[in-house]
């Protein structure tokens, strides 16, 4: 496995790659790597010659007084397990690598970004769309591999993908979640003892929801004020949204038909987590 901190390297050894004829698939990740995202680098080894794996905490897609500054690095443990999965190229470029100090260009997806964590979170969706692309132009992958648990991301990412023509088959895969039911995050490592024993709640409460859907229930608003109560039951729960979108547009829907993405953001303390179910009715 090798390590690149420089654009210039890793497009010079992607580029020696593909002269061979390998195809190459992009793992875009944060860092502080939990078993979601080594679960994406394995079936990115399972579907390609070559995997890169990117190290990046995106400055520009956190917001004042996020977590930015405390978010959990250890790229030494990082780069130990990328070797593990299967990973042929690590990327882990500094800030100062990504964005030039005269950086002035953006990509942004409109409409898509507006609601859920777009309203929560103004210009989230403008750092990540722009930092994708930027990986994408450096690495050229084949596929890229993003988790369900990120559902608006996955969406809006893919939606970029087909609308600049950017080449890249875009593959979300399902979310991993730990034994009780809380999708893996790792952002999870912020939660006390108690606020961890409670956050498997938004599984349940998203469970719930869907067997009522599936059993009758097709008004939206009565399904996000049950999801809503069941989550304002757990002492330490305050909710960001629960929302009921359309997968092709992210619109709020009224009544639930076709296929739907059920998502909610709940802070526990000062962490703030995220959980979904699409629940299709084709």
């Amino acid at each position: 496995m090798q390590l690149s901190r420089e654009k210039a390297e890793v497009r010079a050894l992607v580029e020696e790659t593909r002269r061979r004829g390998a195809s190459v698939g992009l793992v875009p990740t944060m860092g502080y790597l939990h078993e979601g995202h080594l679960s994406l680098v394995r079936r990115a080894r399972q579907e390609n010659d070559y995997v890169v794996l990117s190290i990046f905490v995106n400055p520009t897609q956190f917001g004042p007084g996020e977590d930015l500054e405390r978010y959990p690095r250890d790229l030494e443990r990082d780069l130990e397990l990328a070797e593990q999965a299967g990973v042929d190229l690590v990327f882990a470029p500094a800030a100062e690598e990504m964005y030039a100090p005269d950086h002035r260009t953006w990509v942004e997806v409109e409409e898509l970004t507006r609601g859920l964590c777009g309203r929560s979170r103004p210009g989230h969706f403008r750092g990540v769309t722009t930092v994708v692309t930027k990986l994408f132009g450096i690495c050229r992958p084949d596929r890229a591999y993003f988790g369900q648990k990120d559902a608006q991301q996955a969406l809006v990412i893919r939606r970029m993908t087909r609308d600049l023509d950017l080449g890249a088959e875009v593959v979300v895969a399902p979310i991993v979640r730990e034994a009780d039911g809380l999708a893996l995050s790792s952002r999870n490592v912020y939660l006390s003892e108690e606020e961890r024993r409670a956050a498997p709640m938004l599984q349940r409460a998203l469970c719930e929801a869907e067997v009522a859907v599936r059993a009758g229930e097709r008004d939206a608003e009565a399904v996000r004020d049950q999801v809503r109560r069941r989550i304002e039951g757990v002492p330490g729960a305050r909710v960001d949204y629960v929302e009921l979108v359309s997968t092709q547009t992210l619109q709020s829907v009224e009544r639930i038909t076709g296929e739907v993405l059920l998502a909610v953001a709940v802070f526990f303390g000062k962490t703030r987590l995220i959980d979904n179910v699409i629940i299709d009715l084709r």
